[in-house]
Formats: structure tokens, sequence, C-alpha cells
């Protein structure tokens, strides 16, 4: 006999199938206490704790699709509401069909409009530019990568493209959320980079598996007497 979920019940199956695999991976996992909060866990990896919102991700063809719209309720009815950087570090996807779980910075998706694209495959077209791939943020290895840059261990696991720990780099003065690209890619899309620094995220430069710079965003200049 088929079961026919409701919203609550695929959301509680999300949530449940993140926190196992977050677990599995090494994560330490929390639950938020009060109702209604931006965040629906809080994962502790390495020294520090991110706040973090679950969603589903659904499939079409080649594509998941994560909304990024929330909906909470208030004295005026249900209120549909973005996300912000000051809520939420980092957004969890479960793919019911699929059976897995990603995990991404929220730098990610600060550009995004209402959803963000995970590609299992190429587009047909050849575009390049502003693509996420799902295998890039595969939940354990974005546990793993999180953790080696809090703790700077020297093994790399999960399919999360880690590449190596920085030489030369004061590792904890990189954000863990940072994303990062390898030099040829970063030349070919440098405005598509640039768009994500400005957006608040920061960007790690690597040169045959090595981390070789960092882009940040300046700070606003100070009002003019």
């Amino acid at each position: 006999m088929h079961c026919v979920l409701t919203p609550n019940q695929k959301g509680a199956i999300v949530e449940a199938a993140i926190a196992y695999e977050a677990t599995r991976a090494g994560a330490e996992v929390f639950k938020p206490l009060s109702e209604h909060a931006r965040a629906d866990l809080i994962l502790g990896i390495g020294s520090r704790l991110f706040r973090v919102q679950c969603k589903s991700a659904k499939r079409s063809g080649d594509v998941l699709r994560i909304s990024l719209a929330g909906s909470r309720h208030t004295p005026r009815g249900y209120v549909r509401s973005k996300y912000t950087p000051d809520e939420i570090d980092l957004i969890a996807a479960h793919c019911l069909e699929l059976g897995r779980s990603f995990l991404l910075p929220f730098s990610v998706a600060a550009g995004e409009r209402s959803a963000l694209h995970l590609r299992l495959a190429p587009p047909r077209n050849g575009q390049i530019a502003a693509i996420h791939y799902a295998k890039q943020y595969e939940l354990s290895g974005a546990v793993a990568q999180l953790g080696e840059r809090r703790g700077g261990t020297a093994k790399a696991t999960g399919s999360s493209p880690v590449s190596s720990i920085p030489r030369g780099t004061d590792d904890s003065a990189v954000d863990p959320a940072a994303e990062e690209v390898g030099a040829h890619r970063f030349r070919n899309l440098f405005g598509y980079w640039l768009e994500r620094v400005e957006s608040g995220g920061e960007v790690i430069v690597t040169k045959r598996g090595r981390r070789v710079a960092r882009l940040t965003g300046l700070a606003p200049p100070p009002p003019r007497p």
C-alpha cells in the first residue's frame, strides 16, 4: 500500500535524514528548543557551531531544486520570507528520491532569488558559469571539509573537493564557509566569483591542489564628514 506523505511528514524525514548523516560524518547535532526558529538544527563541527536550515531537494531530471524561502506563522497569518546570513550559516538539503543529503555554505545561496539548483550532470548547452554540482556539496564531504579547516588536519575524506591543506596559509583566518575554486576556472569566470565576494562570500583559489589565494570583500568606506 502506497502511503502519501504530508508536507510535515516529509519535512520530519528530511530533517531526520540530515541529522543521521551529519552524526555519521562526525558532527555533533543539536536541536533548538524554541519553535519556529530560523535554524532547524545546530551542527557542532570542530570548535564551531553552525546554524542549519534543512530543506527538501526536489529532483527534476538532472537538477535538484532547493527552495530558499521560509514560511512562519505570525499574528497576521503565514508569512513567506528569505533567509539572511544573520540567521543561517549553512543550508542542508535531502533528496528523498536519491536518498542523499547535501550541505552548502549560505554564501552559495546569497545571490539566488527563490531557489538554488544543484546539477547531477553537466548541462547539455555546455554552460559553466553559475553552475553548482551536487557532488561538490555532499554532506559527509562538506562536514569533513569544515572540520579540517577549523582543525588543520591533513587528511581529506568524503567527496567534497577539499584538495589539500594550505601550505604557508593561516587556516584559522579562512572562513569555514568559503568556496574553493581552481585557478583555471577562477580566471575564466572571474566576474562570477567577484559577484560572490560582493554578496558577502569568501573565495579560496587553488592551484594543483594547493591554496594560493584568498579573495574577500572590503569593508565599506566610512561616511564622509
